[in-house]
């Protein structure tokens, strides 16, 4: 068994770039309103992430949300400045809720249509006290 994960959106071809640049895929495959994202070779299997073309907006709030977890090297302020730099925005300040009890923080941040991902720094990755780019 395989999981694909599959968000709507209204145009697949111009949320590619920032979804591939989010989870760290590349483009498998296109089709007629579809977009299908794969790890690169060599990165650790997750799952098929598809990009599906709707015609109706994005109404209300995700009842499931995608979080990436960036690799140490870039880290959370790296990431988010990328997808900041394809259209993306954050909402709100670094969730640290649960920074002293598991070591783990993230920034809620919306896509260019407004669907909603966190980007997750595990233990390991700096504190947002030490992230001065707000």
């Amino acid at each position: 068994m395989h999981l694909s994960v599959v968000l709507d959106c209204l145009d697949a071809q111009a949320l590619t770039p920032f979804w591939s640049a989010a989870m760290g895929y590349r483009v498998a495959s296109e089709l007629p309103g579809f977009v299908v994202l794969r790890p690169d070779e060599g990165e650790p299997r997750g799952p098929v992430f598809i990009l599906q073309q709707v015609p109706e907006d994005r109404r209300g709030k995700n009842r499931m949300h995608v979080d990436v977890h960036p690799p140490l090297d870039l880290g959370l302020p790296g990431l988010v400045s990328r997808l900041e730099d394809l259209g993306g925005r954050r909402l709100g300040d670094p969730v640290v809720d649960l920074l002293e009890t598991v070591g783990v923080w993230w920034q809620v941040m919306a896509d260019p249509e407004g669907n909603e991902l966190c980007v997750v720094a595990e233990p390991g990755h700096p504190g947002p006290q030490e992230w001065s780019d707000r």
